[in-house]
């Protein structure tokens, strides 16, 4: 899931999503204020997966206060 900030998401923060053990990774491509969420999730339709990462920004306000995402994608593995 491909999403934008209102603000730069501080370095730890980009670190710390790999300690959550749902196989999340959160990337910044080398455009600023882009960022990329990616994982793994037990879900039996891509709605279902993509749902579960919005959900994990949701929950993590307080390092995501505003987002807007713009660009998804869910495979089958």
């Amino acid at each position: 899931m491909w999403f934008t900030s209102e603000r730069p998401m501080p370095i730890r923060a980009l670190k710390d999503v790999r300690r959550h053990g749902r196989h999340l990774a959160l990337d910044q491509p080398s455009t600023p204020l882009v960022y990329l969420l990616s994982g793994q999730a037990r879900a039996a339709t891509g709605t279902e997966a993509v749902a579960g990462l919005v959900g994990f920004l949701l929950d993590n306000r307080h390092v995501v206060d505003a987002f807007t995402v713009t660009e998804i994608r869910a495979v089958p593995s």
